[in-house]
């Protein structure tokens, strides 16, 4: 039996209900901003190394817990493990990112794809939950999490990151069943993952549509959100007696905010270029909204980053519903006693928000 929640300020917000004050993490807190992880990745030898090992997976997933008073862990892991798993040929070069060393660009290419079985082509990512969970003890959630179909494909076909995304574009424009049949099959392979790390443990989900945004809004309708609709309808959102939320996070997403509220999950995320009262006015209650400051706030001096908190959580406003995250992942270079600063603001300034209990 685990251990019961210390600390479920996080679950309560993603569900709209009643908290005390504003629960916050961070998108990539387990990562290269943080001396210790540089060292756990120095022992690991390679990113991709440090991503398969559980032990270590869960080492650098708790590391950020040690230094902030965080209200969840989210695991340590990559958006393109799926695509490793499909036996792509997934490398990361020092500098340069993922690149595909079998891009998917052919029918061929496509008919030879498969769904992973996580139980054994993603065990190390499994395993690393099971075991993030049982370290945890209870002490906050474990968030688990996927790359949007959409984004993962842009990988698969580009070979890697991109610009201007003229390969996949190309296929949607010249060959969409083509591509429809290709997210097809990375929609499956994502449910069955995030299904499977709920079984392991993971009490919350996200999907990151990294590049949603890149997309003009009848493609973003067709080739972004149809998929991670599917993926709301389809994924695991109780387990051990409780909701499993489902955050949606399209960077560059704004303008999309109703249909994304319609798509089915529990919250959106929401990046940086939209104020969360518009959010909040857009998704007319659906939803709970995580989110937003911009990153390189975090370069600022605390007084500033203080004063960037409080815009961040008036523009929220009073009521439930507000998880408070950055608007994107946390830069390598930002100094962590900065993402300290921000964490202490939330804490004293968003109970203000908060109706009294009781």
């Amino acid at each position: 039996m685990s251990a019961p929640l210390a600390n479920d300020l996080l679950l309560r917000a993603l569900l709209r209900e009643p908290t005390p004050r504003t629960p916050v993490w961070m998108m990539r807190q387990a990562g290269r901003y943080l001396p210790e992880y540089r060292a756990t990745r120095a022992k690991a030898g390679s990113f991709l190394a440090l991503c398969t090992n559980p032990e270590l997976a869960c080492e650098v997933t708790l590391q950020p817990l040690e230094r902030y008073p965080l209200d969840a862990a989210i695991l340590f892991s990559d958006i393109l493990t799926i695509p490793h798993a499909m036996k792509l040929g997934l490398e990361f070069e020092a500098g340069e990112g993922p690149k595909i060393a079998r891009p998917v660009r052919t029918a061929a290419d496509v008919d030879a794809l498969f769904v992973p079985d996580p139980a054994s082509d993603l065990r190390y990512v499994i395993d690393a939950v099971a075991l993030i969970r049982r370290e945890l003890g209870g002490r906050v959630p474990l968030i688990g999490f996927a790359g949007s179909p959409w984004t993962v494909g842009t990988y698969m076909v580009e070979g890697g990151g991109s610009r201007t995304f003229d390969h996949i574009k190309r296929m949607m424009y010249g060959e969409p069943a083509l591509l429809h049949k290709m997210l097809e099959v990375v929609t499956r392979a994502t449910i069955e993952y995030l299904n499977a790390q709920v079984a392991a443990g993971a009490q919350a989900l996200m999907v990151f549509d990294t590049w949603g945004g890149a997309l003009s809004p009848a493609t973003y309708r067709e080739f972004s959100l149809r998929y991670m609709a599917y993926i709301a309808a389809e994924v695991t959102r109780e387990n051990e007696g409780r909701r499993v939320p489902l955050v949606l996070f399209t960077k560059g997403g704004g303008a999309w905010l109703p249909e994304m509220a319609a798509a089915g999950a529990d919250a959106l995320g929401v990046d940086w270029t939209t104020d969360l009262a518009t959010a909040r006015a857009a998704t007319a209650g659906k939803v709970a909204l995580q989110g937003n400051l911009d990153p390189c706030v975090l370069y600022a001096a605390p007084k500033v980053i203080e004063a960037e908190v409080a815009r961040v959580l008036a523009s929220f406003g009073h009521g439930e519903g507000h998880v408070f995250n950055l608007g994107h992942g946390i830069h390598q270079d930002v100094d962590p006693a900065h993402a300290g600063a921000m964490i202490a603001a939330v804490h004293a300034l968003s109970p203000q928000y908060h109706r009294e209990e009781g």
